[in-house]
């Protein structure tokens, strides 16, 4: 499955937050902002130029599905984002192409691995 996801990888960090953002429930732009602030607490912070323009090209490649608005959302302009199957499958091999770098970078510079005793 991850050979599938080669050639598209490594991700660029902002595809990487967002489809990461995507992996727990679907959200708005804003709330994917967000939940990419929380989850690198507060490190790294996507603006709307680059979320954007990350969305479009995640939905081009059909990682990403725009759901639009939502019913009974106070804002009828929002449109909301899904983590597709394809998207979820790319996010598993970008993980573990960047276990495999970890892994490398803890060898190399004989780091203590956690897990391991």
């Amino acid at each position: 499955m991850a050979e599938r996801f080669d050639s598209y990888l490594p991700l660029s960090s902002a595809a990487l937050h967002v489809l990461l953002a995507l992996a727990g429930e679907d959200l708005h732009g804003y709330g994917i902002m967000q939940e990419v602030a929380r989850q690198s607490e507060g490190i790294y912070k996507l603006g709307p130029g680059t979320l954007y323009d990350n969305l479009q090209k995640l939905v081009q490649v059909r990682w990403v599905q725009e759901l639009g608005p939502r019913r009974g959302d106070d804002d009828p302009r929002r449109r909301y984002y899904r983590l597709t199957d394809a998207g979820r499958d790319v996010l598993r091999a970008e993980t573990a192409r960047l276990t495999q770098v970890v892994r490398e970078a803890r060898m190399r510079l004989r780091l203590p691995n956690p897990g391991r005793v």
